[in-house]
């Protein structure tokens, strides 16, 4: 199905869709043949993915269990597309927003539940470093220990792992630089910083782990999402009066001219790395303050 498909996806496309089946449908309905699955049994298991908040990846399962059921029609294995007998089953996402905790003092009181957790010890460092570095959720996860030059206190992330496929420059704060530098004692010998915890894994952890434990945590759907830690910064940066340039240039939001973009990794650098030391600052401080 992969191939009949991904003639024309690039390659971390590829491995997002493969991905998201791997994780999601898989485990569950992988080994049942494909004409003896039900519209209720697929429901039942794009609903486990909904429930834990992970909804557009419910919507992105259902989508390419679509292609599955569709090429197995054409290719004779089965008799219908089932997952187009879900259409409108799951709730509907919202375009262009991603939940997210804002007022100064509900951030102080997520970032004291996220560093009172003591769990899975790499969730506890995403969620550490994700208001931090305020990146994508796949940016961060399969993060690799050779784009971290903790000397420089700099991150750069190569532009095949960019959405907008530009290099981006992240500038490190003394606050990620600490936690960096815990995660290299248990991970440093390896590609990933987030290493996968199952037994054959050689790739990154589960995306999913982070979402989970914010649910935990007592982040329900709809109040902030791992994502949301991209809007919580730009939302706190401006109210802050910081310059908008800096922002959208540290949250790359790249220029859609590719020539011009490609000069552009490194814009605002200096400023950038102030107003992300001072808005680590501003939370550690949003983190102790108690009401």
């Amino acid at each position: 199905m992969v191939r009949q498909y991904s003639a024309k996806w690039v390659p971390a496309y590829r491995k997002t869709v493969i991905r998201i089946l791997e994780e999601n449908l898989f485990p569950h309905i992988g080994k049942r043949p494909v004409n003896a699955i039900t519209p209720r049994e697929l429901l039942a298991v794009l609903r486990r993915v909904e429930e834990r908040g992970a909804l557009t990846i419910a919507h992105k399962a259902l989508r390419d269990a679509g292609r599955i059921f569709r090429y197995a029609v054409v290719t004779g294995r089965a008799e219908h597309d089932i997952a187009a007998d879900l259409r409108g089953a799951l709730a509907p996402t919202v375009n262009g927003h991603h939940a997210a905790i804002t007022e100064p003092v509900a951030v102080g009181e997520l970032l004291r539940k996220i560093y009172a957790y003591e769990g899975n010890f790499f969730i506890s460092r995403a969620l550490r470093l994700a208001p931090l570095v305020f990146v994508r959720a796949n940016e961060l996860i399969r993060a690799e220990w050779e784009e971290i030059n903790l000397e420089a206190a700099e991150w750069r992330i190569p532009a095949e792992r960019m959405k907008m496929r530009q290099i981006h420059v992240v500038p490190l704060s003394r606050q990620a630089l600490t936690i960096f530098h815990e995660l290299h004692e248990k991970s440093g010998d390896g590609r990933f910083v987030f290493p996968g915890n199952r037994a054959g894994n050689d790739g990154p952890m589960y995306r999913g782990g982070p979402l989970r434990v914010l649910r935990q945590l007592g982040c329900v759907t709809g109040e902030h999402t791992f994502h949301g830690f991209r809007s919580m910064a730009s939302t706190l940066l401006n109210e802050l009066g910081y310059n908008t340039d800096w922002i959208e240039r540290q949250l790359a939001h790249c220029e859609r001219n590719g020539v011009r973009a490609a000069y552009n990794y490194a814009e605002y650098l200096p400023e950038r790395r102030r107003m992300v030391q001072e808005y680590a600052d501003y939370l550690d401080m949003l983190r102790g303050k108690v009401r």
